[in-house]
């Protein structure tokens, strides 16, 4: 029995360890490697707000539908039982008959059942108009969707970036920690042969404790940025993720007339007006709104309805003498309406069906003014960033052949301690210019390509 107990734990244990039936899913502390590619599918799998974006293009297409199916002949079905107080019947007494003559029955108990078609015949255009207000609103929501996507799409670049960033950050002053360590030791063996004052010694150390500090704060950023792309992207808060898409590798390889001047300005922003689903959405709007108004307008019409009911009845009215059976009857009727005075609410609603007109161009005039400046901005920054990138390279490199200049001047006492830690703050800020350089480029290339609308 306890052979069987062992067996039995060993094939549990491979199970839960996604042995046979592959991985477990992922559990909180759990590392994983992630490309950038990797964290928008996720974050595009598993993000509330784009669900609710989806649920609101479902409404919009079921609004569609349901006024469509106004347009459509109704058929409506109605039943009932009726008990009704006992009454004499109708009768009619002659001379020539001895008894009295009963006219018609009387049935205390009444079974009705109905068929009714209604079909709106004109309407003053409002059905129309209502209909084709609600297919353009909901192809508004699908660009809505498209833009609420876009926007996600690029925090979450942000968001990978900025673990990206605050990882390397902690390299970087990791490696500070290094150098300034190692000049620590040689200032102390300077000071232990009397070549150097405690002032020097304890300035080496000073300079080794802020880093330190910095450190700390480097660790801080990376828990906080990690935890910001896990929230966003739907995985457990503690999981460590190994970011797989290296900034200098992305940008690399992007392509250089991406961060063209002002020759190709006007077509960038040309492609931004005419592909943005922002301003795709408000042009949906426009045309809605227009039909908003055709539909406001219908009140100055008459509407007129076909209409025709089945009655099967049990007794039938409209049969003399009354019956105790079910007997079927039906009639067809064609009405027509007309509102001759409603203390002006069509002219009301018209008035307005065209101010929310307006106000649906004022704000396409401003969505494109704004992408506009989105677009100017982005590829400013993206033409900013790679110019940068180069000279942030160069940097770092003259920063590391002066600290090794430096230091070894120092060691032949040709240069004092103070010179070799400000050569290795320079080689510092260099290495995070550089992190900063490349973060940049990839960030200004992510909201270009947002601003074109792509």
């Amino acid at each position: 029995m306890f052979k069987k107990m062992n067996i039995l734990a060993v094939v549990l244990a491979v199970l839960a360890g996604g042995g046979l039936f592959g991985p477990s899913p992922l559990r909180a502390g759990d590392r994983r490697a992630l490309s950038l590619d990797e964290a928008v599918a996720l974050g595009l799998e598993t993000s509330p707000g784009l669900h609710a974006s989806r649920e609101k293009v479902e409404s919009s297409a079921a609004k569609a539908r349901e006024l469509q199916a106004g347009r459509l002949p109704s058929l409506k079905f109605a039943g009932g039982y009726t008990r009704l107080s006992e009454v004499p019947p109708f009768q009619v007494s002659l001379p020539i008959f001895p008894s009295p003559i009963v006219v018609s029955q009387n049935y205390f108990n009444t079974y009705s059942l109905r068929l009714s078609l209604e079909q709106p015949l004109f309407t003053g255009f409002r059905l129309e108009a209502g209909t084709e207000s609600a297919r353009l609103l909901e192809r508004s929501a699908d660009m809505d969707l498209e833009r609420d996507r876009a926007d996600f799409i690029f925090a979450v670049k942000s968001a990978y970036w900025a673990l990206a960033r605050a990882r390397e950050y902690e390299k970087a002053v990791a490696q500070n920690i290094d150098d300034v360590a190692a000049q620590l030791k040689d200032v102390r063996a300077f000071f232990d042969q009397g070549l150097l004052t405690k002032n020097e010694v304890l300035r080496a150390e000073l300079q080794l404790s802020n880093t330190e500090l910095m450190a700390i704060d480097a660790r801080n950023a990376v828990e906080v940025a990690r935890t910001a792309l896990n929230t966003l992207i739907g995985l457990p808060l503690e999981t460590d993720v190994d970011l797989t898409t290296t900034a200098e590798s992305l940008a690399g390889s992007l392509p250089a007339e991406e961060a063209a001047g002002g020759p190709t300005a006007s077509s960038m922003i040309q492609t931004a007006l005419s592909g943005r689903p922002d301003l795709r959405s408000a042009d949906f709007r426009i045309r809605a709104s227009e039909a908003g108004v055709k539909a406001a307008k219908a009140g100055w019409y008459p509407q007129i309805f076909l209409s025709g009911d089945y009655y099967y009845l049990r007794p039938n009215p409209r049969i003399m003498p009354a019956q105790d059976v079910f007997t079927g009857t039906w009639d067809l009727g064609l009405s027509i309406s007309f509102d001759i005075w409603n203390w002006g609410q069509t002219k009301s609603q018209t008035v307005q069906a065209e101010a929310q007109l307006a106000q649906a161009k004022d704000e396409r005039r401003l969505l494109a003014d704004q992408a506009v400046l989105e677009v100017t901005q982005s590829r400013l920054a993206v033409s900013q960033a790679r110019q940068k990138i180069d000279v942030a390279g160069q940097a770092v490199a003259q920063a590391e052949e002066n600290l090794r200049v430096t230091r070894e001047t120092f060691r032949q006492g040709m240069a004092l301690n103070r010179d070799v830690l400000d050569a290795d703050t320079a080689l510092l800020q260099a290495r995070i210019e550089r992190i900063q350089a490349a973060i940049d480029l990839v960030l200004a290339q992510a909201g270009l390509e947002k601003a074109l609308g792509r």
